[in-house]
């Protein structure tokens, strides 16, 4: 299955770093989301991305935005780290890797050569309207790369 801008985006229900259930469709209607995917917890590009969201969030809040960060951690080291970088929103675990999947998000092998892991959210990130309906897509090949914050912003920027 491959979603597109113009889908309704697919409800979901994980665990947050705080250890409580955490449904998507419980914010659709109230917040434009911005969905984020990334591979693994304590790694440089990671904690970049993380951290430019947490440091950028009264923008993201002034346009009206609901930032989730989504990777394949337990949601104990998401509630480690989240303790140490104090991120501003929640983070979510998709420890079974069924979400990260169903959009599209996934490397089979994260790695590969190196390390060969099985199974690793990739960097991505998705906006999802007020309506439930996906505005935006971007899903990175290389996890080295960030995403266009930029353009997340602009688009957005079209939804208010």
């Amino acid at each position: 299955m491959s979603l597109k801008i113009g889908d309704k985006a697919l409800d979901f229900e994980l665990f947050n770093n705080n250890l409580e259930k955490t449904k998507l469709s419980d914010y659709i209607g109230k917040k434009n989301i911005v969905l984020l995917f990334f591979p693994l917890v304590n790694t440089s590009v990671c904690e970049k991305e993380l951290c430019s969201f947490r440091d950028s969030l009264k923008q993201y809040e002034e346009l009206d935005a609901q930032i989730f960060a989504i990777s394949v951690d337990s949601p104990f080291s998401l509630k480690l780290w989240n303790e140490k970088q104090k991120f501003n929103f929640p983070l979510l675990s998709d420890f079974n890797k069924e979400i990260s999947k169903l959009y599209g998000a996934f490397y089979e092998v994260f790695a590969p050569g190196k390390f060969d892991f099985k199974g690793v959210a990739k960097r991505s990130a998705f906006i999802i309207d007020k309506q439930g309906i996906i505005r935006y897509i971007e899903i990175l090949e290389n996890a080295g790369e960030e995403p266009n914050y930029e353009k997340i912003q602009e688009e957005l920027k079209k939804l208010k």
